[in-house]
């Protein structure tokens, strides 16, 4: 008799991170239960796991890195097996698990978290000179806690995390409660929409928390005390801001925006579901960062509802926030967006013609090219159809995908909707073509 051939793939495909992610199942909310301590960088957790197979599982899989696993568990079974190695954890039901079938996994890890290295650097989580942040982005989850580490993958979250009462945790989502037990406090976030694992965050500072109101959109602003100055005047325009991105782009898509700053510098700002981080010389208290603020702002609506089916689609994500960077400086009477479009692209023509945004490889996905060249690619659709029929695109882009997932051959069978112009002809060279294109 031959033995049935064990299922369930180790990874999500998708080859700019050939070892992310995890096949044959999806996952519906992880509710993760942590202890962090700031002062020995200890770590210890329980990510409980809601998932539904997509085929029958005799062994599958999870990303985590450098955490050492104490306990598995299936929920409704005994004796489930694991084995770890370098960035996954193998799990063996002592039954298969059939296709279609909901399970609940529960694991019990520990260790000191670290960042893991990447193509683009340490990813995942960091110490700070007193606290931490994470910044996943794109295979930094695993640092943190087990899970199926693909863009494609979105999930609703429970956090809750207890860490020296002196410091304050902020995570994605809605805070529902907070309680100091033993000198301890407890915080417990809500993520209701769906998010990738690489926008779910920690961050852990001596922060102060402030209210605001963003047009309507209930607003949270983290900062460390001596910082309170020039954070407000630094984010004195983020009411207009929102309001100005749920007129051009639909709705602000999340229950709320907060906006964590560090008291350490950050080479750069990093974007979370819900949430924004930038370092304290980000913040000059003479709106120095307006740009990184507007481009951050503009991911919750491109990247983190609309996300990515595949990361060789990160054009969608980097295009659009950096095009709104552009409109916010026309809307503040700065200058024009087809002024800077004009002026990025002879800046663009100094640089080499070898990329493909549209599919620009892993090496070159964060590449700067990418960005501006995407922004590009935009507003030459914004000026071929007119600012009518864009924006009635944008907002018809982030109705349709709302907390979904999206490709570049969804954006464009949309766009080809809103015009009798053929679309092409713009697209192919701009996307998938090498040369520079002319400006409409």
């Amino acid at each position: 008799m031959t033995p049935a051939r064990a299922t369930g793939a180790r990874t999500a495909g998708d080859p700019y991170l050939p070892g992310s992610g995890n096949g044959g199942y999806t996952v519906e909310h992880y509710d993760l239960d942590l202890r962090y301590r700031v002062t020995t960088n200890r770590l210890d957790g329980r990510a409980t796991i809601t998932a539904t197979a997509t085929e029958r599982l005799d062994v599958f899989s999870l990303d985590l890195s450098r955490l050492r696993v104490a306990r598995v568990k299936l929920e409704g079974r005994r004796g489930t097996g694991f084995t770890q190695a370098p960035g996954k954890l193998a799990i063996r039901p002592t039954a298969a698990i059939a296709a279609g079938e909901r399970f609940v996994l529960s694991v019990d890890y520990a260790g000191s978290p670290a960042p893991r290295a990447s193509a683009w650097g340490e990813v995942g989580w960091e110490e700070l000179t007193d606290g931490a942040l994470v910044a996943a982005q794109p295979s930094g989850a695993p640092t943190w806690f087990p899970c199926n580490d693909h863009p494609s993958s979105k999930a609703r979250y429970d956090i809750r995390i207890a860490s020296e009462a002196a410091y304050t945790v902020v995570c994605n989502g809605t805070l529902a409660a907070t309680r100091i037990t033993s000198g301890m406090r407890h915080w417990h976030y809500r993520q209701d929409e769906p998010t990738a694992t690489y926008l779910a965050t920690v961050q852990v500072g001596r922060y102060e928390l402030g209210s605001a109101d963003l047009g309507g959109t209930p607003g949270t602003l983290a900062y460390p005390p001596a910082l309170r100055e020039r954070v407000l005047g630094d984010l004195s325009n983020l009411p207009a801001m929102v309001a100005f991105f749920a007129d051009r782009f639909g709705p602000y898509p999340f229950p709320g925006y907060t906006i964590v700053v560090t008291d350490d510098e950050l080479e750069i700002p990093l974007e979370a579901q819900g949430l924004a981080i930038f370092g304290a010389n980000h913040m000059d208290g003479a709106h120095g960062s307006e740009r990184l603020v507007a481009h951050e702002l503009a991911h919750q609506w491109f990247g983190n509802s609309v996300g990515l089916s595949a990361w060789r689609d990160i054009w969608l994500n980097e295009g659009f926030a950096c095009y709104a960077e552009w409109l916010w400086w026309e809307h503040t009477g700065n200058g024009s967006a087809d002024g800077l479009a004009k002026r990025y692209r002879r800046l663009l023509r100094t640089q080499p013609a070898d990329i493909v945004i549209g599919d620009p490889g892993p090496a070159r996905m964060f590449d700067d090219r990418v960005y501006k060249r995407g922004a590009l690619t935009l507003h030459a659709l914004h000026t071929t159809i007119g600012d009518d029929a864009f924006f009635r695109l944008v907002r018809a882009w982030t109705d349709q995908h709302r907390h979904g997932t999206a490709t570049t051959d969804d954006f464009r069978a949309l766009a080809a909707t809103f015009t009798d112009v053929p679309l092409d002809g713009l697209f192919e060279p701009w996307l998938f073509g090498t040369a520079l294109p002319r400006l409409p």
